[in-house]
């Protein structure tokens, strides 16, 4: 039986409370273009809903998504629950110029830690900021020999699971 992989992100999904907030963090601050918007009527859950429903391009063709509803009860019964951890996050692979030009963007709009930060994680530098609606993101660039990385980490992934659950916790990023 052949296995079969995603292409790629085709979306991901939010519910925003201001659309505009949302515009000028992701167009105007991070670059990503506004690409679609969808004003619709839908049956959801038995009801009739009507909503506004944004795209932000990404250069493969994927799209960060934003869902805003005309009726503040609807707007309720759909908002994204936000239980903030630096841990839950969409991490993108972005060029070091991309993230360069993105980091001048954001602290020129006057973003600043907790908001944003740079980690050097050994294996890529990641740029993280949280937009509007609470949604944290990374923007990574990855290390020169990744290829190197990503091949020794394949290799050993299941070992490298089996010997952490069995209680070895010795860290094996030696980039760090």
């Amino acid at each position: 039986m052949s296995q079969t992989l995603p292409l790629r992100l085709h979306h991901h999904a939010w519910v925003t409370d201001d659309q505009e907030a949302t515009r000028r963090f992701y167009e105007d601050v991070l670059g990503l273009p506004l690409v679609a918007t969808w004003t619709e009527r839908e049956v959801m859950r038995g009801v009739e809903r009507v909503y506004c429903h944004t795209f932000y391009g990404l250069e493969d063709g994927g799209a960060l998504a934003f869902f805003q509803f005309a009726d503040p009860e609807d707007q309720k019964e759909f908002q994204t629950e936000i239980n903030f951890t630096p841990l839950r996050h969409i991490a993108f692979k972005v060029e070091q110029g991309t993230q360069d030009a993105m980091w001048k963007r954001i602290t020129e709009a006057g973003y600043t830690e907790p908001e944003t930060i740079v980690l050097d994680h050994g294996f890529c530098v990641s740029l993280y900021i949280t937009d509007p609606n609470g949604l944290r993101l990374e923007f990574a660039v990855d290390h020169p020999d990744v290829e190197k990385i990503d091949a020794e980490r394949r290799a050993t992934a299941h070992a490298d699971l089996a010997r952490w659950l069995a209680g070895d916790h010795t860290s094996n990023n030696s980039w760090r």
